[in-house]
């Protein structure tokens, strides 16, 4: 995205006015959905659109499936799994959809790309040796290295807001778990080490702590730690199922989704947990909330006959769905 469209959204690098920002404003999403029956049944594929829901063009137009669409940190590419070659293969692309360039190309599944923030190289999982295992390549494909080497399965790579680490999710202690890395493999550390279920992670956008969902107290919550594993807390602390923390930008607070009355919703808190606040309390199913680079609005799907992509501002107010196909839409990724 432009310098023009980041200084639109954010006031120029000033503190904001509260002046409501029209939502073209806060840049572009990608998106997966299935609304073009190229085969049958209808394959997914990458879109783009503006962020108030304009413009909205498919970029993949394969016979294969495309899906799981990243941003690269300067918004110069975008990352996406595809089918196109009979197998899941990482691939990238212009984000007018030109040069569309296979980087793994190997007979095994390779998936969950994560860009380096100074985006020169993208972690992902490849299961190549006969296992999950975490891989490292440059952004063009080359240099694929195993980080993780171990029996057992190791997946869901993001990089530290740093670049100077890695967390994964690894069951090599019989249990899922989150761990950190060194970029090259080294120092590989089991942070929530304990018998639960530690999955579904966020880094704060300083990279000093971290949010993850645990099962060790019955059910699902939404936890923090400390980035050495240290200080581990139970932030929504209910008998409910909570689950996709997403961290604001400038992490003060937290998006995830609870199971409330049978179905789930959006809800925001602050990030020691406090002032927990329902966005969406509707008869729908809402998940996999995202905030925009700003922080003034937060894309979620919604399950309102179809997925749906709709955006809503962090205090409940203006929900809009910006997709608006019957068809399914969902991944959206904002433009950095």
């Amino acid at each position: 995205m432009a310098v023009l469209s980041l200084l639109a959204c954010c006031g120029g690098g000033q503190e904001a006015t509260p002046t409501p920002t029209p939502p073209a404003a806060h840049g572009r999403i990608v998106f997966t959905s299935d609304r073009e029956a190229n085969v049958s049944p209808p394959a997914p594929e990458v879109y783009i659109m503006d962020a108030d829901g304009s413009n909205q063009t498919n970029l993949t137009r394969s016979a294969g499936f495309d899906w799981q669409p990243l941003w690269s940190p300067d918004a110069s590419k975008i990352a996406f799994i595809s089918m196109r070659d009979g197998n899941e293969e990482i691939y990238v692309m212009a984000p007018d959809g030109s040069n569309p360039t296979n980087l793994t190309n190997n007979p095994a599944s390779d998936s969950s790309p994560s860009w380096s923030p100074d985006g020169s190289r993208i972690a992902f999982v490849s299961d190549r040796d006969g296992n999950g295992e975490v891989y490292v390549m440059h952004t063009d494909g080359s240099n694929q290295a195993n980080l993780t080497g171990n029996p057992a399965a190791d997946s869901s790579p993001l990089w530290s807001p740093g670049g100077d680490r890695i967390a994964f999710v690894s069951e090599r202690d019989g249990q899922a778990d989150i761990y950190v890395m060194a970029p090259d493999g080294s120092n590989q550390t089991n942070l929530t080490g304990n018998t639960a279920v530690d999955y579904q992670f966020s880094w704060s956008p300083d990279g000093a702590r971290i949010a993850f969902v645990s099962d060790r107290d019955g059910d699902g919550e939404v936890y923090v730690m400390d980035a050495d594993g240290s200080n581990q807390t139970n932030l929504t602390n209910n008998w409910m199922w909570d689950w996709d923390p997403s961290w604001s930008p400038d992490g003060s607070r937290i998006a995830f989704v609870s199971l409330v009355d049978g179905k789930s919703d959006i809800f925001v808190m602050d990030a020691d947990g406090s002032n927990q606040t329902n966005l969406t309390a509707d008869a729908y199913n809402n998940d996999s909330p995202l905030w925009s680079p700003c922080g003034a609005k937060i894309a979620f799907v919604s399950w309102r006959g179809y997925k749906e992509i709709y955006v809503i501002d962090p205090d409940g107010s203006n929900l809009t769905n910006i997709s608006s196909n019957p068809s399914w839409d969902w991944q959206p990724s904002w433009s950095p």
